[in-house]
């Protein structure tokens, strides 16, 4: 089962990415609450060495709400963490699709949040691959 929304972006310009995708979820009506570099935390933490990393906890108000209305629990699976990666000579970034919720659930009442929830991920998404 595939569990990610994904783009690549044809660029290796880390902190440009970042930016386009920050503006791009804000477009969306998607706020970033917290930021996780996961490439430092290793660094610092384990002495790990990796590519860049970032972890950035979107979310959109009015569908986090809509969602916790059907199921209180439903905030372990919010589909909040996008990802931005790089990958070789480009940057990938990943979200969580938001059918997940549903599948993972069997809760029909959580459809309609993740269907908006999908359309506005992927308008961001596809805003980004137009860059």
């Amino acid at each position: 089962m595939s569990y990610d929304r994904t783009v690549r972006l044809a660029t290796s310009d880390f902190d440009a990415a970042v930016a386009a995708v920050r503006e791009a979820l804000a477009d969306q009506g998607f706020g970033v609450l917290t930021e996780i570099d996961v490439r430092a935390t290793l660094k610092a933490k384990l002495g790990h060495d990796m590519e860049d990393y970032l972890i950035l906890g979107a979310c959109n108000p009015s569908l986090a709400h809509r969602a916790l209305e059907a199921d209180r629990s439903i905030g372990l699976l919010l589909p909040c963490n996008v990802v931005v990666r790089r990958d070789g000579d480009s940057t990938l970034v990943q979200a969580l699709d938001p059918g997940t919720m549903v599948t993972l659930t069997g809760l029909d009442t959580l459809k309609p949040v993740a269907d908006d929830a999908t359309a506005r991920l992927d308008a961001a998404l596809n805003a980004l691959s137009a860059t």
